[in-house]
């Protein structure tokens, strides 16, 4: 049974952190305070953090950040809401990176072949910047949370 509490961020320190129970070996956590994420198989050499790391582009790898605690690893998350727009880890480094935030439009019927038969697509030309903290602003400006 899936159990879900709010605790403090641990790489972030805020206060709106999301931990779900999947079951008693599985906890994942998403961070509204700083936008990362993580689970209890995020750990250094294990086959799940392997694959997942795999696929990162190296911006999100190195961002990693691990927690001294648990020794869980928290990757930045990235959301793709198709009808609201993207939300993404953007920058040249980890001393360089702030959230980038597009919005999603409509794709003329001409078009949709290009994308795949998708419905919208990220406007690129929408796209702003939020700093670290401001992760929840970001998914604000898309439209994913109120304003």
């Amino acid at each position: 049974m899936q159990h879900d509490t709010i605790i403090d961020c641990p790489k972030s320190g805020g206060d709106l952190c999301y931990k779900i129970e999947i079951n008693k070996d599985i906890t994942n956590f998403h961070s509204l305070s700083c936008g990362f994420w993580t689970n209890s198989l995020m750990t250094e050499g294990s086959k799940f953090y392997n694959e997942q790391i795999e696929t990162l582009p190296e911006l999100y790898k190195a961002l990693a950040w691990t927690d001294p605690k648990t020794d869980f690893i928290w990757l930045p998350n990235m959301v793709n809401v198709e009808e609201k727009g993207i939300v993404f880890a953007d920058g040249t480094g980890a001393n360089n990176w702030s959230w980038g935030a597009a919005k999603a439009v409509k794709i003329p019927e001409e078009e949709k072949e290009k994308f795949k038969g998708k419905e919208y697509r990220a406007d690129m030309t929408t796209l702003k910047h939020f700093v670290e903290r401001d992760y929840i602003e970001a998914l604000s400006y898309i439209g994913v949370l109120p304003e």
